[in-house]
């Protein structure tokens, strides 16, 4: 089993900037990939950015506007957001992926943090 805590999120204006924080705990030697995604009221879960070992992966609409990273020796996933839109508005998730053995990913989520952008 994984743990992930997300801290980071608020209220910012439009063009402002906000790091997102999320902490891993448990079995975290077992975790492939993590990511970020995002939800809007009404709307489905979207990833956001992923990252594993030797690569990132960004949604369009946030290619060269956020940065996912992360600290190994802390067991912390990151997501800086910079220039923000108001349709960057929704609550973010943290995802772990953790491979089974049986070709089949067991994933972790947090219980997400609220980022509101106000034009």
């Amino acid at each position: 089993q994984v743990q992930l805590v997300e801290s980071g999120g608020g209220l910012v204006q439009a063009g402002g900037s906000l790091r997102l924080s999320c902490a891993a705990s448990g079995n975290t030697i077992c975790i492939s990939a993590m990511g970020w995604y995002r939800q809007a009221p009404g709307e489905k879960r979207e990833l956001v950015a992923a990252i594993t070992n030797d690569s990132t992966n960004y949604a369009d609409s946030v290619k060269g506007r956020f940065t996912i990273f992360r600290d190994n020796a802390k067991n912390t996933l990151y997501l800086q957001m910079n220039s923000l839109k108001p349709e960057d508005t929704a609550v973010y998730y943290c995802n772990a992926v953790c491979p089974t053995g049986y070709g089949i990913n067991s994933h972790y989520w947090g219980q997400g943090t609220q980022v509101t952008v106000s034009s």
